[in-house]
């Protein structure tokens, strides 16, 4: 018996929004990388990208449980001797509420050349609003 490997060439990658209103952050990060890497089809192959896009809007509206938007820190280093900046939940949401989002799912995709092609699937919007209408994306309820 032979293994299947898809063909990538041949394969029509679909296009799915996912409003993060009132959504857990982790619950929804899960369910976005795994339809970026593509474990939601029988076709999933560990080292190919099997994928679809994915559009998440609201991203600003996304939820934390527990104390975690004001006890949890993001830590960015310059590469200077001192140069450690910390950054709380509330501080990143207020500025830049996509990188929540987009950090969550970077650490639940591979570490790789695979991981990265992966990420560039993946379109993180703060309104309601999206300019990827013309693909037709199917609606994907969240994880709540």
């Amino acid at each position: 018996m032979k293994t299947y490997l898809p063909k990538n060439h041949l394969q029509q990658r679909k296009w799915h929004v996912v409003d993060a209103d009132g959504a857990v952050l982790g619950r929804l990060a899960v369910q976005v990388a795994n339809i970026l890497r593509g474990k939601n089809k029988p076709v999933f192959t560990p080292h190919l990208d099997a994928g679809d896009f994915v559009v998440v809007i609201n991203a600003e509206k996304v939820r934390l449980t527990g104390k975690k938007e004001t006890d949890k820190k993001f830590m960015t280093y310059s590469g200077w001797k001192g140069g450690e900046k910390y950054a709380s939940v509330a501080q990143i949401r207020a500025r830049h509420p996509e990188k929540l989002i987009t950090h969550a799912v970077r650490g639940m995709v591979p570490k790789n050349r695979l991981g990265r092609v992966l990420m560039t699937k993946l379109k993180v919007y703060k309104g309601s609003q999206h300019p990827h209408s013309a693909q037709q994306p199917a609606t994907l309820a969240a994880a709540h």
